[in-house]
């Protein structure tokens, strides 16, 4: 057994430790807003119930421990105490990790996620429409934990009102595990699910800016094939292949073969490039997943 003690230990290890070993981490989905109506969307895995009555959820944005900076959620919650916290769904995963981008204040991460801003019924932020539940909560508190990076901000929010997906509910209308298909944040970019599944691993997007999915090509975005999680990972690249790589990629056998097969059928020549696409995406292949989509016939 070895000891740690957090003073003999660099910031991050220690934070490192503690994450991989307090887990698996529900994750807070809070949608804020500021004074001037500017909306953000962010994850928090350093969240969870506190109390039922009255129903108080807690979450910490913690201050970043390269810089000491703080969080847009932090500063929004102290200009408007309004929050909406989601639960993730599994369907929705890839697509929250992009949300956690640190993209520069004003850009709306419901956009760059691809997810559907719906109005609340209590609070000013916007709820997010593919949640399966969202709770619209005030801001009773935020307290700090401290002044040096890696310090949290306790969020003290007070449920107001629920929203749960009928479907996630079973024949006595409790919500089933299976249905609601959660996630959970583990240590690095592992996260766990709570349908039984095996973990699974993300790419972590904080060191790149991703293009965001409001980037993407609508015909891609619109797909019947890709699903939400797809175009999150297509999302979170910060450029698109050459003009030259294209090229290179097109002259390939699957790709030529593919064009002879479905010249005279631009729908299916189309599809059948979304479920390469797919393929490629599930094995981990971003960079080829873009070659195939952004072919032209």
């Amino acid at each position: 057994m070895k000891t740690f003690y957090p003073k003999d230990l660099a910031v991050p290890d220690f934070h490192a430790l503690l994450q991989g070993s307090i887990a698996p981490r529900p994750i807070a989905f809070v949608s804020t807003i500021d004074q001037e109506g500017n909306v953000n969307l962010s994850p928090f895995s350093f969240f969870n119930l506190f109390s039922t009555n009255p129903p108080i959820l807690v979450f910490s944005p913690s201050r970043r421990v390269r810089d000491n900076t703080t969080k847009h959620t932090l500063e929004n919650v102290k200009e408007v105490p309004e929050v909406v916290i989601h639960v993730v769904h599994y369907g929705m995963v890839e697509q929250m990790s992009l949300a956690s981008t640190e993209y520069a204040k004003g850009v709306n991460e419901f956009e760059k996620a691809g997810f559907t801003a719906v109005p609340s019924q209590e609070v000013a932020p916007p709820r997010v429409k593919e949640a399966k539940v969202a709770f619209e909560c005030k801001v009773n508190e935020v307290k700090p934990l401290g002044e040096t990076g890696g310090a949290g901000n306790l969020v003290i929010c007070e449920v107001l009102v629920a929203h749960v997906d009928e479907h996630i509910l079973d024949e006595k209308g409790v919500i089933d595990p299976y249905k609601i298909d959660l996630v959970a944040r583990m240590g690095g970019n592992w996260y766990s699910r709570s349908n039984g599944e095996a973990l699974f691993e993300i790419p972590k997007p904080l060191r790149t800016l991703g293009i965001g999915i409001d980037q993407i090509p609508e015909e891609i975005r619109n797909s019947t094939v890709l699903t939400g999680n797809n175009l999150g990972r297509l999302g979170n690249v910060e450029s698109l292949p050459t003009k030259e790589e294209l090229e290179l990629f097109g002259a390939g056998r699957e790709i030529q073969e593919m064009r002879i097969r479905f010249q005279n059928d631009q729908a299916s020549w189309l599809d059948h490039l979304h479920q390469f696409a797919k393929e490629a995406l599930e094995e981990g292949e971003v960079e080829k997943a873009w070659k195939i989509l952004l072919q032209e016939k």
